[in-house]
């Protein structure tokens, strides 16, 4: 398929084509959709997730813009309160950062000042494993998981990636949407040819076990099942891994009934570890389901340093399969 061809059914598409096709239906669903960023348009992404885009729905509704986040954010909060529905995307997430007064002081208590809603998505890649250094490699969900008013999203596959980006672009309030770049070309699948939507706020159990449950999002989804597996073939423990999908709001019940049928956990995340999105993840299970644990909770993260940009140095930083494996081994043994 090429990049100016509508999405096919059938097909099995990547993480990053699913993005694709989500904003590409959305903006032929409804006519307010539009998209704005930095070489969204001509060059149709610095990863190429709006390729095409801008040949079929004009340069009013992708919208190229100057290197300046904060004016990308302030003209999509506009134009969302005036009826539209922007998607705004940040070429690295890490430079949300330069729009972080827009989005905690106005977008996010809009609403509440009676303005009405910021029916805005704010999107962009995230993340290491690709030794991008310390300025193209971030996490950033911890800094708004603490804003009432945001909801943050990190799908881990192509089906979720685009079933929770419609439901963002649909959405009466404004998402922040973490797409991991590791992600981008790895993840294939085949998706339904139905519209569909997965709904934000819940997680999804992408693999069932009984002797320790692992809680996690994003690209580290991948690695919880990659330890799971190891573990199940060379020790018979049996792995549950729960994907959060959504940040905020938390997935509190289908978190809590999985600790409270393996009785230990890990949080895994790709964030540094100190003040990280998992650190509340662990504050909730401490406080509601304590009487289940038969360990301590444990918590596997990134380092507390800006990420290296160093190959060897970047894969001592993250999280990995054999970080997972040693912790949980740890919590067996308790």
């Amino acid at each position: 398929m090429s990049a100016i061809e509508k999405p096919q059914d059938k097909e099995e598409v990547t993480y990053l084509e699913a993005i694709r096709q989500a904003m590409w239906e959305e903006m032929e669903r409804d006519e307010r959709v539009f998209l704005i960023g930095e070489d969204v348009g001509a060059y149709g992404g610095a990863f190429k997730t709006s390729a095409g885009l801008q040949e079929r729905f004009g340069k009013e509704r992708v919208i190229d813009t100057p290197i300046s986040e904060t004016a990308i954010v302030g003209a999509a909060a506009g134009a969302a309160l005036t009826g539209m529905r922007p998607i705004a995307e940040m070429q690295f997430i890490d430079f949300i950062t330069c729009a972080y007064d827009t989005l905690v002081n106005f977008v996010s208590k809009s609403r509440y000042r009676g303005n009405g809603g910021v029916p805005m998505v704010i999107r962009g890649p995230s993340g290491g494993g690709m030794t991008a250094g310390p300025f193209h490699s971030g996490n950033p969900e911890a800094s708004f998981l603490n804003i009432p008013g945001l909801k943050i999203v990190a799908p881990s596959s192509a089906y979720d990636a685009k079933g929770l980006l419609k439901a963002a672009i649909r959405d009466e309030d404004p998402v922040i949407f973490i797409e991991h770049k590791f992600l981008y070309r790895r993840i294939k699948e085949v998706l339904p040819s139905e519209d569909y939507i997965v709904p934000i706020g819940k997680a999804d159990v992408k693999r069932k076990g009984t002797d320790l449950t692992i809680i996690t999002y994003g690209a580290m989804v991948w690695t919880a099942l990659e330890a799971a597996e190891t573990l199940a073939a060379e020790e018979k423990v049996s792995v549950e891994v729960v994907d959060m999908r959504t940040i905020s709001p938390i997935d509190e019940d289908t978190m809590l009934e999985s600790v409270a049928k393996t009785n230990r956990v890990i949080v895994l995340y790709e964030a540094p570890l100190t003040g990280g999105a998992g650190a509340e993840f662990v504050a909730r299970i401490a406080e509601k389901a304590f009487e289940y644990l038969d360990a301590p909770i444990k918590r596997v993260a990134s380092l507390d340093t800006p990420v290296p940009y160093s190959p060897p140095l970047e894969e001592f930083y993250r999280p990995n399969k054999d970080k997972v494996i040693a912790a949980a081994r740890e919590l067996l043994r308790y």
